[in-house]
Parts: C-alpha cells; sequence; structure tokens
C-alpha cells in the first residue's frame, strides 16, 4: 500500500522536487501552498507524514504544526519542519512546535528520503516488514 505524504511549501520550486524525489520512490505526494490549505489537506486526507515550510505567508508552518498536535485526529502523523533558517534556535523552535525533525534547505533527495521512509517506519512498523516497499 502506497504511503502517503503531504509536502507544505509556498514555493512551486521546491514543492516539484519534493513531490518528484517522492513520487520516484514510491511514495503518493499531495501538495499545498501554506499552512492554512496544509491543515485542510490533512484533515481531509490523513497522510502519513507532512513535510512542512516554517516560513509561508499567513499561517506558518510553526503554527500549523502547533495546530496538527492539539487535534486529536491528526496529532499523530510525524510532521518534519522543512527551512533555510539553520540556526539552534530556529531548529528548536520548529521541534518545540511539535516536529519530529528538521530538515535545513538545501537538501540532498537521498536525505529526504531516508528520513521520510524513517519517519513512516516508526509511526506505522507494518510497514516496514512489507515486502516490495521501494527504498
Amino acid at each position: 500500500m502506497k504511503k502517503t505524504i503531504l509536502s507544505v511549501e509556498d514555493t512551486a520550486g521546491i514543492r516539484r522536487l519534493i513531490r518528484m524525489t517522492l513520487e520516484y520512490m514510491g511514495f503518493q505526494v499531495l501538495e499545498a501552498a501554506d499552512g492554512e490549505e496544509g491543515l485542510a489537506m490533512a484533515r481531509e486526507h490523513r497522510p502519513d507524514l507532512v513535510l512542512m515550510d516554517v516560513r509561508m505567508p499567513g499561517v506558518s508552518g510553526l503554527t500549523a504544526c502547533e495546530v496538527m498536535r492539539a487535534d486529536p485526529q491528526l496529532q499523530a502523523i510525524p510532521v518534519v519542519m522543512l527551512s533555510s533558517a539553520s540556526a539552534q534556535s530556529d531548529i528548536q523552535a520548529g521541534l518545540d512546535s511539535g516536529a519530529k525533525a528538521y530538515l535545513v534547505k538545501p537538501f540532498q533527495p537521498v536525505e529526504l528520503i531516508e528520513l521520510a521512509t524513517r519517519l513512516i517506519e516508526e509511526s506505522d512498523p507494518a510497514y516496514a516488514a512489507t515486502p516490495g516497499i521501494v527504498y
């Protein structure tokens, strides 16, 4: 069964890179251009993982992650913060918002694949044991 990843990113080129990388590895990828749309899509589709840009117009990634952690229907979905902000205080703010991980842009596609796969496996141990999954 294909796992679904929601990419919430306001930059179209980065969304496209994320989608192409993850689809190549067999994931289904949904896309949202801002935090508000991302929250709506998370509620509608219940993805297996959310990749969330930190700085977006309107609802920021930090706020969207906090909203997800407070929502009983979304709180178990792992969130990875994506940002070019690499200061320890930025990373800590991302983790404090409830994210499972923080990936600094620019990142290598293999970093994204490995992180996404690991977090999905941690949240769904049956996925790791499923034969035929492409990593």
